[in-house]
């Protein structure tokens, strides 16, 4: 049986170049809170039914759309951390984050621009080869490149699928090549010819069973016996949580919420959870509850802005009181929340914003790990949960990871959801169980399989109490990180490069 004619060439130009949004704009509901991952597959599948046997530059304007659809459905909560928190008037702050989703969205069109001129004639190496290679990649990019957003990565929806079995060999950029992949082999086993068919048929068999069996083998193991934990979510309002009036109520309740659970063995407080210095309520407060804790055999986690050595300079950071006092000083901050790019060019412009705490600096990179007893915690704050590099850098010798948010800048949006399934891949891609510990909801205990095994509800003050494994043991990913991923695509690149010039 021939092959069949490309949708691309018997569609109107418009029409496809239309198809191509709608096929992005689903896109987000592959991930959390919606979780119909099956759409990860599906929609890319139709994008690479889009790219095939047409021009570089219609490749890129249909990648541009599918990503502009992309990002514009699923992180229009930007829209509401600039209009509610911000207080940019609707009209800029609609402005902003479609502006945000355009840009973004070049990504997607980069990789059908690289996909259509290294494609050749062969429908099968295109989408086997090619297009997988080439969406991958810009994710990867997209991951780094000006200090990286790596939101939506194809990998992420898979947390609960066979292919997130891949996920402790080659991380989520590994996950999101089976996804772009199987995308690839789905299209094939429609427009191929007779044997094609069933060859990608069966590859798309082979391929999702390979990895959910690799999925079963353990890397780590138990490095002792479980032990309670509780995570203090506070349910503070965010336009009230600077007031200095409000300051005493909020450290007030968190203290009295402490004090109820001195049986956990470690209990963990979200990001900013004292919303002043650490040199403003060391002594009397935070002082007064470490010796608590050290009485009772606790560890306590705290959550709260530390000011530097130099004049005006300070940090988002956690405190460990109780048996070993340790600080962390958050490394990725987030661009325009926690500091100004270009500041002496923006800063005009973002003074109408009145963001408070919105100038910090970097911590080191080269941090030690905050200890819980006897065992060592990897700590990441809020966004630093995209980096699975990042995170990794406090392993194998963590047995367990903390992630603090405060997630209220989001309000009732899907952000919060999408941060929590980033710490499933993180605890996937560890075998790490995962304490995720935030202002107002997601407030969660995710096992080292990645599945929620305790959720606290949305938009309550409450404490979330469980028992948690700590392990042992390193991952591939944990000991590789992206390089055998990364180094896999550049040498794809190359080698079709020169068989293109060949």
């Amino acid at each position: 049986m021939p092959p069949t004619t490309s949708p691309s060439r018997t569609l109107p130009p418009l029409a496809g170049d239309a198809l191509a949004a709608i096929a992005g704009a689903v896109l987000p509901l592959a991930f959390a809170p919606y979780g119909l991952w099956p759409l990860a597959v599906i929609s890319p599948a139709l994008l690479f039914v889009l790219w095939l046997e047409v021009s570089p530059g219609r490749a890129f304007r249909r990648g541009w759309l599918f990503g502009t659809g992309m990002f514009a459905t699923g992180v229009w909560w930007v829209y509401y951390s600039m209009h509610v928190f911000g207080h940019l008037p609707p009209l800029l702050a609609g402005g902003f984050t479609v502006l945000f989703a355009v840009l973004i969205g070049l990504y997607p069109a980069l990789a059908g621009w690289l996909a259509a001129r290294l494609a050749g004639a062969g429908r099968a190496v295109a989408l086997l080869l090619v297009f997988p290679l080439a969406w991958t990649l810009m994710e990867w990019v997209r991951g780094w490149f000006l200090t990286g957003f790596p939101w939506l990565d194809l990998g992420y929806s898979q947390v609960a699928s066979p292919l997130a079995g891949l996920a402790p060999y080659l991380g989520v950029y590994g996950v999101s090549w089976a996804v772009a992949l199987s995308a690839g082999l789905l299209v094939l086993v429609g427009v191929g010819g007779g044997r094609c068919r069933v060859g990608a048929l069966a590859g798309f068999v082979v391929l999702w069973g390979v990895v959910a069996l690799a999925g079963r083998v353990s890397w780590t193991e138990a490095a002792g016996p479980a032990f309670q934990v509780s995570l203090v979510q506070g349910d503070t309002d965010q336009a009230v949580k600077w007031d200095p009036n409000a300051r005493a109520a909020i450290m007030r309740h968190y203290a009295d919420a402490t004090r109820a659970h001195w049986d956990s063995r470690l209990i963990v407080w979200p990001e900013t959870a004292v919303p002043a210095f650490y040199r403003q309520v060391s002594h009397g407060y935070l002082d007064v509850l470490a010796a608590e804790a050290r009485a009772h055999g606790t560890d306590l986690l705290v959550g709260l802005p530390l000011a530097g050595d130099e004049r005006g300079v300070y940090y988002n950071g956690m405190v460990s009181l109780g048996g070993t006092p340790g600080v962390y000083y958050k490394r990725h901050l987030v661009p325009f929340g926690e500091y100004i790019p270009l500041k002496s060019v923006l800063r005009g412009l973002l003074d109408i914003m009145h963001v408070p705490m919105s100038d910090f600096s970097r911590g080191p990179a080269d941090q030690t790990s905050l200890q819980a007893g006897k065992w060592r915690v990897g700590v990441s704050i809020c966004y630093e949960i995209a980096f699975g590099e990042e995170v990794i850098h406090a392993l194998p010798d963590a047995a367990l990871l903390v992630n603090v948010s405060n997630n209220a800048w989001f309000g009732d949006s899907s952000a919060p959801h999408q941060v929590l399934e980033m710490g499933q891949m993180r605890a996937l891609e560890t075998q790490r169980w995962l304490l995720s510990a935030t202002n107002d909801g997601m407030t969660a205990i995710v096992d080292a399989g990645g599945r929620i095994v305790a959720e606290a509800p949305r938009y309550q003050r409450t404490v979330l109490t469980g028992k948690v494994e700590p392990r042992k043991g390193a991952t591939p990913y944990v000991r590789w990180g992206n390089v055998p991923v990364v180094a896999g695509l550049l040498i794809g690149l190359v080698w079709l490069v020169v068989r293109r010039r060949v």
